[in-house]
């Protein structure tokens, strides 16, 4: 099985190809769907037994890059969709950053996604090897008993913010998804920390969650764009979120 893919559903609106080296995550998000995108129960899913790089990984992996190289492909490669590149057992495995100097070796392109903050900072060697590549986290709030409640083993708010500002003064491109959104009034906080070191928004909502229900959409919409017009910044708005967008006039 291929380890770079063709994401497809909502994970396309955010690359147009992936890498998912582990399987299971130990950041436990409440809000995760890839226990059940990937038929696994959820306890299981980020229990420290379960939780180990995907088998023959490397092996796989060099023949999809061998194949994309051959093919020129200059789209950007995201780590990733199903687990975190820099969840804790990282620190151990290390297989993160054999994959990135694998993509290098190939001149591919790629991008990091995670919610792993500072633990990525050792690689940033390796992202700043190729102008195209890209790093971003997630930031769903900025208040540390919020981000323990619904992502126990993610890394702190101000830690990931940390990594964002370490990647930007190394001359790596920066993007910050809100994705999932679990304290709207907290986004708009982030945007004004972050707007100077980081290069693009990716904006989402809350889903496959009751509290999506309590929240104005339309609303929360309406002032994020303010807020990253004001600051004159580039972003993106998911589909999910687009559909709420309330009409003008």
């Amino acid at each position: 099985m291929s380890i770079i893919y063709e994401p497809c559903g909502k994970a396309r609106e955010f690359a147009a190809l992936a890498a998912n080296i582990y399987k299971g995550c130990g950041h436990a998000c409440v809000y995760c769907y890839a226990p059940s995108a990937t038929f696994t129960d959820r306890e299981k899913f980020s229990d420290i037994s379960y939780i180990q790089p995907r088998k023959n990984w490397m092996y796989q992996m060099e023949k999809d890059c061998i194949k994309l190289s051959k093919e020129k492909c200059q789209e950007i490669i995201l780590m990733s969709f199903t687990s975190d590149p820099y969840q804790p057992c990282e620190n151990d495995f290390k297989v993160t950053r054999l994959a990135m100097d694998m993509l290098n070796r190939h001149s591919l392109n790629f991008g990091v996604l995670t919610k792993g903050g500072t633990r990525a900072c050792r690689d940033f060697d390796l992202l700043s090897k190729n102008p195209k590549n890209q790093f971003a986290c997630t930031l769903t709030t900025d208040i540390d008993s919020e981000s323990l409640e619904w992502e126990p083993g993610a890394a702190l708010p101000q830690d990931r913010i940390e990594a964002l500002k370490k990647a930007h003064a190394m001359g790596i491109d920066t993007w910050v998804s809100f994705e999932p959104v679990i304290n709207p009034d907290a986004v708009q906080r982030l945007i004004d920390e972050t707007h100077e070191f980081v290069n693009l928004y990716k904006v989402g909502k809350l889903n496959y969650h009751k509290k999506a229900a309590e929240i104005d959409w339309g609303l929360y919409l309406e002032t994020v764009e303010s807020k990253l017009s004001h600051y004159d910044k580039k972003w993106i708005v998911k589909k999910d979120l687009e559909k709420f967008r309330r009409l003008q006039g």
